[in-house]
């Protein structure tokens, strides 16, 4: 008896750097698990990375479609996806659907309404809800009532920071909303190491006690880099490093030119972890984030924190480790940083402690329980026979 999972996500980048450790515990609850994603424009990762993805889930024995699910309110190509997961989730008769992002979440689930009633079971994680406190009337006229609806389609809701998971709890229709605290860190993997710092600040031909602020992120309106650039303009012996790609790139150099701000962008890079070494501070300018997963890492670098007085963050960074800002106040960026390099003490120590309870290991126990329950339980008579 065969019992068969399918986990969806908007692109590749979703599946590479959320969802593996997903796969691999539905895999050792006895699940075939196969993958949606779009694997052709792959996200934040590259295309090589995206083939090199394609054949490290098929050593895992994990069948993949490439279905070009939209990031962007575009009807054709929500038409056009929504039929093919619908085609496929009726011919590989899932028993479990794990959906993730916006507008994928809303396409899976459309599709397996009918099958719902035949036992399929639905998991949607809300990776940051596109309203929230603060957020654009627009986005609440638009994204709520729709998330709101497709609530009540869900068996499970999975919200990943609390002002999402209170917002769900009191108003949306889920049988069950769970918080899980993000996505897991390496906490292993992030800790301060020297050798990383000098390789780093060798590359990029800076001294020590040049002052490194860095980012991690694409390079889009919404991570809002272009502020940062602006605040830091007349701050002495500073340079400023964003790891990511995307499409602001151009414009971001065109600002730290003509602000006068040492900028280096060296893209999509697979050694992040001694980025996080070679820096002093940590920024996140995000005007919206569900729970950021590179200021995560930062925290288990041992990094000072200077990040947007938003949503996610403020499950975070408490005072302690670093200190919040307007993402949309230039001066109160610049106020941030400088207080965070005037006095420091104690930061460290205090974001390695407090990022201990977003480990890897914390989530996928989390995860664990939320497959193992009695909600999204498999029962024996809908288990397909492999026979």
């Amino acid at each position: 008896m065969e019992k068969r999972a399918l986990q969806l996500a908007s692109v590749a980048s979703m599946i590479d750097q959320f969802n593996i450790p997903n796969i691999e515990i539905l895999q050792s609850l006895g699940y075939k698990v196969d993958v949606v994603a779009d694997f052709t424009n792959p996200g934040t990762i590259t295309v090589e990375r995206s083939e090199n993805l394609k054949k490290r889930l098929a050593e895992m024995n994990v069948t993949v479609f490439d279905i070009a699910i939209p990031r962007s309110l575009n009807p054709r190509a929500i038409s056009s996806a929504y039929k093919q997961v619908k085609e496929l989730l009726e011919k590989e008769e899932y028993n479990l659907l794990h959906c993730h992002s916006p507008i994928g979440g809303v396409i899976a689930r459309q599709a397996a309404k009918g099958l719902r009633r035949s036992g399929l079971k639905v998991i949607y994680t809300a990776h940051g809800f596109h309203f929230y406190d603060g957020a654009p009337i627009k986005n609440w006229l638009v994204f709520y009532p729709i998330e709101k609806h497709y609530s009540r389609y869900t068996d499970v809701l999975i919200t990943i920071n609390k002002e999402d998971y209170k917002r769900a709890c009191e108003k949306f229709k889920a049988k069950k909303t769970v918080y899980v605290p993000g996505v897991g860190i390496d906490t292993e993997k992030f800790v301060p190491n020297q050798l990383g710092r000098k390789r780093i600040r060798s590359e990029l031909n800076l001294p020590d006690d040049r002052i490194l602020l860095l980012s991690v992120g694409e390079l889009n309106e919404n991570k809002n880099h272009i502020s940062v650039v602006r605040a830091i303009a007349d701050i002495p012996n500073l340079t400023y490093v964003i790891v990511g790609k995307g499409e602001k790139k151009n414009e971001l150099e065109q600002v730290a030119a003509k602000c006068g701000v040492d900028l280096r962008l060296p893209g999509f890079r697979t050694d992040v972890a001694d980025f996080y070494n070679a820096a002093d501070i940590y920024i996140l300018p995000s005007k919206r984030e569900g729970l950021n997963v590179s200021l995560m890492e930062a925290m288990a670098g041992g990094l000072p924190i200077a990040c947007g007085d938003i949503r996610g963050n403020r499950d975070l960074i408490d005072g302690s480790g670093g200190f919040l800002f307007n993402p949309n106040d230039i001066k109160n960026i610049e106020e941030c940083i400088i207080r965070i390099l005037e006095d420091s003490h104690g930061m460290s120590a205090h974001n390695i402690c407090k990022i201990k309870s977003f480990s890897i290991k914390a989530v996928e126990r989390k995860m664990e329980e939320i497959y193992s329950d009695k909600l999204v339980r498999i029962s024996s008579d809908k288990v397909r026979s492999n026979i």
